[in-house]
C-alpha cells in the first residue's frame, strides 16, 4: 500500500509563494460578493500563474460616497475561497481593527497601503497591532514621492519583529502626470532597491497604469529593472467592477499577459557573456570619469562668472541665458539620441549646481 504524501499546510504553502521568483499576485481590486470571489479564485487557480491572491476588503477613497469596501464580512469569503485553492490570500490593513479582524481569520499576507504608509502615526499603530506575529507584510509605497517615509514605514515594521517584509512599487502622485494614474518615478523605486536590496520589491502595474492598454509596457519594465514580482488587479467583469473598473483584466487576460512578458535574470552564467559584459562596463567607467572631471572644470569656469557677477552686481540668474542653453542643448541632444526629458532633468541639476556655486561666491 503506498503512502499518501501530506498535503502541505497554507502556511508552508505561503512561505514558498514567498521565497519565489517572480512572485505573481493578483485578484480583485475588491471583493464584491462571495460568489465573484469564489469564482475568480478558481479562474485564476485555473491559471496555474498566481501564487498569491489579493482582494480590498477596506478601501480608503479620496472622498466619501465611493465604496469604501465589503468589510469585514469578506473576509471569510477569502477563507473560504482558499480551502477550494490552496492558494494565500493578501488584504490591505490600515487601522489596528483591520489587523485583529484580517488575523482573526487567518489571512496569510498583509499589506499596507500608499495611504497609510504616508502617516507615520497610522503606519506605528498597525506596526504595534503586529508584535508577535508571524505574518509576512508588504508595503506599499508612499503617495507623494518621499523615500524617508517609504524607509519609515520599513523601519517600524521590522521592530514590531516581522521578519518577512516586502516592498510594492505602486508610483506616486504627482502634478501634471498625465500618462499614468500614479507616475512611476522608477529612479526612486531604484533608490529604494539600492538602500534595501535585502528586502523583495514587486511592481504594481495596475495602480501605476490605471487602465489596462499599458498594463504590458509597466509590467515588462519592472522585469528588466529586475523586480521580484508582480500583483496585478483581475476581475471576471472588469468593465463592470465595483472600484478601479478601467485597471482591471480578466483572470484569462492576465494569463495571456504573463505570457507574453520576456523574464529575464540579473545574474550571467555564461563566462564569455559576462567577460563580454565586464568590458562594456569598464567603458563606462571611464567615461563617467571623464564626465565628472569636465563638470568638476564647468564649475570652475562658474566660480569665476560668480566672481565677476559679484564685482559688478550683477544677479546670478540669468533667464535669457539659461533659455539658450537648453535650447541648445536640445538640438544637440537629439542628434545624439538624448530624449528632452532627459536633457531638461541633467541641466537642471548642473545649473543648480552652479547657482549654489556662484551664491557661496557671492556672500562670502
Amino acid at each position: 500500500m503506498e503512502a499518501t504524501i501530506p498535503k502541505p499546510s497554507i502556511k508552508e504553502v505561503t512561505q514558498k509563494a514567498w521565497n519565489k521568483r517572480p512572485l505573481i499576485i493578483s485578484g480583485p481590486c475588491s471583493a464584491e460578493t462571495e460568489e465573484q470571489v469564489i469564482t475568480t479564485a478558481k479562474q485564476l487557480a485555473e491559471t496555474g500563474k498566481v501564487d498569491i491572491m489579493r482582494a480590498g476588503i477596506w478601501k480608503p477613497r479620496t472622498r466619501p460616497g465611493s465604496f469604501e469596501g465589503i468589510g469585514t464580512k469578506g473576509l471569510a469569503w477569502l477563507q473560504k475561497a482558499r480551502e477550494i485553492t490552496n492558494i494565500p490570500w493578501a488584504v490591505e490593513v490600515a487601522t489596528a481593527k483591520q489587523v485583529a479582524d484580517a488575523l482573526h481569520f487567518d489571512i496569510d499576507v498583509l499589506w499596507i497601503g500608499a495611504r497609510t504608509t504616508v502617516n507615520p502615526f497610522s503606519v506605528q499603530e498597525v506596526a504595534d497591532a503586529l508584535r508577535g506575529v508571524d505574518v509576512p507584510v508588504l508595503i506599499k509605497n508612499p503617495i507623494n514621492p518621499d523615500l524617508e517615509l517609504w524607509i519609515g514605514a520599513v523601519e517600524r515594521v521590522a521592530k514590531a519583529g516581522i521578519k518577512n517584509i516586502g516592498l510594492i512599487h505602486r508610483g506616486f502622485s504627482s502634478y501634471g502626470n498625465t500618462d499614468y494614474r500614479n507616475a512611476p518615478m522608477w529612479h526612486l523605486a531604484i533608490e529604494m532597491k539600492r538602500r534595501h536590496p535585502e528586502l523583495m520589491m514587486i511592481n504594481d502595474p495596475s495602480h501605476i497604469a490605471g487602465r489596462r492598454d499599458v498594463l504590458l509596457d509597466v509590467a515588462q519594465k519592472a522585469i528588466d529593472l529586475d523586480f521580484d514580482g508582480l500583483i496585478i488587479e483581475s476581475h471576471l467583469d472588469p468593465d463592470n467592477a465595483w472600484s478601479d473598473a478601467k485597471q482591471q483584466i480578466t483572470p484569462q487576460r492576465l494569463a495571456e499577459m504573463l505570457n507574453t512578458i520576456v523574464w529575464r535574470k540579473e545574474d550571467i552564467n555564461n563566462e564569455e557573456l559576462h567577460n563580454n559584459m565586464e568590458k562594456l562596463r569598464q567603458q563606462i567607467n571611464h567615461l563617467d570619469d571623464e564626465l565628472l572631471q569636465l563638470l568638476g572644470q564647468r564649475m570652475k569656469i562658474a566660480d569665476k562668472i560668480g566672481a565677476y557677477k559679484k564685482e559688478n552686481n550683477i544677479t546670478i540668474l540669468q533667464t535669457n541665458r539659461w533659455n539658450a542653453i537648453l535650447e541648445r542643448a536640445y538640438v544637440k541632444g537629439e542628434k545624439l539620441a538624448l530624449s528632452k526629458e532627459f536633457i531638461t532633468k541633467y541641466f537642471d541639476a548642473v545649473h543648480m549646481e552652479s547657482i549654489n556655486h556662484q551664491n557661496k561666491i557671492m556672500n562670502s
